[in-house]
């Protein structure tokens, strides 16, 4: 492609640009052959970007896009296709944010909760296990602070990948209500 598939979508460099290159990659990998919705977007972006105003822009992509057997249908149906490669993409992010969610979160409080069962077991020993005790119990006051740090750090990942989808999303939609009342 002439431009970059980046260039489709606004404000890009103010998301995560791990979203972003994870969405992106997600569309390429999925773009379909010949002149589609990329391809669209693309030449209106290149419209727009030389002072065309909007209408005009999509009428002319559109109407280049016909040359190479694009229609109105092809257009909309391809837009949905890229939109529902974005929706398995957050349904699979989703289940893999669970997955870590219960790694990294529930099993360090089933760690937690063992940490302290030892430790009141230990407690009612003699005092040669003491120096043992002291080191479970190092252990766990840091487990608090390891899952609050692991929960945010995923909770961030989430909420930079639920913006940058959110956004994404809706520029598909803005298109698709766009193209429905210009087309």
């Amino acid at each position: 492609m002439a431009r970059s598939i980046t260039e489709m979508f606004a404000d890009v460099d103010k998301l995560d640009r791990k979203s972003v290159a994870f969405l992106l990659k997600a569309i390429e990998e999925n773009n379909l052959p010949g002149f589609d919705y990329l391809e669209f977007q693309q030449a209106l972006k290149g419209l727009m970007g030389m002072n065309m105003d909007k209408e005009t822009a999509i009428r002319s992509a559109f109407t280049t896009g016909t040359t190479v057997g694009l229609t109105k249908e092809k257009l909309i149906s391809t837009a949905e296709h890229y939109r529902q490669i974005l929706l398995k993409e957050k349904s699979q992010f989703d289940a893999a944010l669970q997955k870590q969610m219960a790694q990294r979160v529930d099993g360090r409080r089933n760690e937690k909760q063992t940490i302290a069962q030892k430790l009141e077991t230990y407690r009612q020993k003699i005092k040669d296990i003491e120096s043992e005790m002291a080191k479970l119990q190092d252990r766990l006051d840091r487990t608090d602070s390891e899952i609050e740090a692991a929960k945010e750090k995923i909770q961030d990942t989430k909420d930079k990948f639920e913006t940058t989808f959110q956004s994404f999303v809706q520029e598909i939609e803005k298109d698709l209500n766009t193209l429905n009342n210009v087309l």
